[in-house]
């Protein structure tokens, strides 16, 4: 390929991803401009971009709203996508760390039967029950029941990602904790644990998107409780509601805030992703 066939090229290729981080990029900044925009201008006007005059006062109506309780929700969300990532991360590290260095009967058994739910979506069928087994111990009508659900789940993905990374450490290791008379599980957590970093960073930055992100679940689970409702169930209830149409500030002014936590976090932890991935990725 000559000079000018190499310059095309790269043109052509910079031209794509600029025009795809346009269309990205673009709905977030429309609504985070728009957060500043009185709800007159938005109704009114609602093709223009740049606020007429910049004002905090959605934020503030948002946050004192007595209908739409944004710093109460904000906090749910907080808590619940929080206490679902450390679960996420203990039992994606305790399983991935069994079936990479564990022995015992039965294991490649097991180990395909898990890796057969990777093919098999359930999807809707599993709240009924779900529910039902929560009900019976009363935790049906908070988010706290749907915390204690994600104990129970079976990180199948995860436990990959993690047993790989775990297979591609030398045994060595373990065999010179074993010699200094550390067990299989204080392998795991002196050893083993604060090699995971990279991996558990990507899994950190996942889960936190997709827990701050539900709303099926969290708004079946606080369907009778408002108090429990997160951030993303009070954004759709109000959309929702007939409230809406004298409301477009406080939508936009709360999804932003939605935005924001996982914006930031992506940003922190997105040299982690590529590392993580490829690093989970290894065959052992």
């Amino acid at each position: 390929m000559n000079k000018f066939g190499r310059i095309l090229s790269r043109a052509l290729i910079y031209a794509t991803l600029i025009a795809v981080a346009v269309v990205t990029i673009f709905p977030v900044l429309s609504i985070i401009l728009a957060s500043f925009r009185t709800n007159m201008e938005i109704m009114t006007v609602p093709e223009k971009i740049l606020p007429s005059h910049w004002s905090f006062e959605n934020y503030r109506l948002a946050f004192n709203s007595d209908n739409f309780h944004t710093g109460r929700m904000l906090f749910n969300s907080m808590w619940f996508s929080v206490a679902c990532v450390v679960i996420v991360l203990f039992t994606s590290s305790v399983c991935g760390y069994v079936f990479a260095r564990g022995e015992f009967r039965g294991k490649k058994a097991i180990f395909a039967i898990f890796s057969s739910l990777m093919f098999i979506s359930l999807g809707s069928i599993t709240i009924y029950p779900t529910l039902k087994i929560l009900a019976t111990i009363h935790l049906n009508k908070s988010l706290f029941g749907l915390v204690v659900m994600q104990c129970f789940g079976i990180p199948v993905i995860n436990m990959y990602m993690v047993r790989g990374f775990v297979n591609a450490l030398p045994k060595e290791l373990d065999e010179a904790a074993t010699i200094d008379g550390c067990s299989f599980t204080g392998i795991l957590f002196r050893i083993i644990f604060p090699l995971l970093q990279p991996v558990l960073a990507t899994l950190a930055v996942l889960a936190f998107n997709g827990s701050w992100n539900s709303y099926i679940m969290p708004s079946i689970f606080t369907m009778t409780n408002p108090r429990q409702q997160t951030l993303i169930v009070g954004i759709m209830a109000l959309k929702n509601s007939s409230e809406s149409a004298t409301a477009w500030n406080l939508l936009f002014a709360a999804t932003t805030l939605a935005m924001l936590p996982v914006l930031i976090i992506f940003l922190i932890g997105n040299k982690f992703i590529t590392e993580g991935i490829a690093a989970g990725a290894v065959k052992g």
